[in-house]
């Protein structure tokens, strides 16, 4: 289904339906991936240039140029976006469910993508929001905005499902998905990781990449809410 844009007022005021997976890219230009939108999300419209629209997803407030080429995969939400709430007790039933999307997201051809956000192709807070999402709970989109979000523990507490986070001390830059016995599924890039969905281990005994990022172990935190995103 397809539509047409009738005003600047309509656009910012209604709510779209991705009808394919988009790319969303951080300047009108469209040359450079910021994220990404899957099949299903919804998003609103900010602001419009010649060649893009600016838009901010609903489930998680993240903004992005939308290329005025993919309008046509874009069609009016027939319902608002509704944040589905959880109690902590239901996400920790679901998180097996979560270890098994990253776990078979693995076994699938894949290389690091900055800004990717569904498969194969991940960067590493993209995978922690798709996995928590095929479940219906919603994370920030960046690395250190899911740090904030979460429930910080001790590195000491992890348990399966727990995040791990990395980075300098002033902010994190990484992030993987702790499956118990010291060791993490994440999505890590060319130059310090695996260029891909790899597991590594929280250890100084590790190879090179697991020693890498021991080094820049920050802390972790425990999903114990979804994000209720713009509504």
């Amino acid at each position: 289904m397809v539509f047409n844009i009738e005003s600047k007022t309509q656009m910012c005021t209604l709510e779209y339906e991705c009808l394919a997976n988009l790319n969303l890219y951080d300047s009108p230009e469209c040359s450079r991936l910021a994220t990404q939108a899957a099949t299903g999300r919804h998003l609103k419209f900010t602001s419009n240039q010649d060649t893009a629209i600016e838009v901010r997803l609903c489930e998680d407030d993240y903004p992005g140029w939308l290329a005025v080429s993919d309008l046509n995969l874009l069609q009016p939400a027939s319902l608002p976006y509704q944040p589905k709430t959880f109690a902590y007790e239901d996400i920790k039933k679901l998180l097996p469910r979560v270890i098994d999307f990253t776990l078979h997201a693995m076994q699938q051809p894949n290389y690091y993508l900055w800004g990717g956000t569904v498969a194969p192709n991940y960067d590493c807070s993209g995978l922690m929001q798709a996995a928590f999402a095929s479940v219906l709970i919603r994370l920030p989109r960046d690395a250190y905005q899911q740090e904030a979000f979460l429930h910080k523990i001790e590195v000491s507490q992890l348990e399966p499902g727990d995040l791990v986070f990395f980075g300098t001390p002033q902010k994190a830059t990484h992030v993987g998905l702790y499956l118990g016995n010291g060791r993490y599924i994440h999505s890590s890039g060319k130059e310090q990781g695996r260029n891909g969905i790899g597991i590594d281990i929280l250890s100084e005994q590790g190879d090179a990449v697991s020693q890498s990022y021991y080094k820049q172990l920050r802390g972790a935190g425990r999903v114990i809410k979804s994000y209720e995103g713009m509504v």
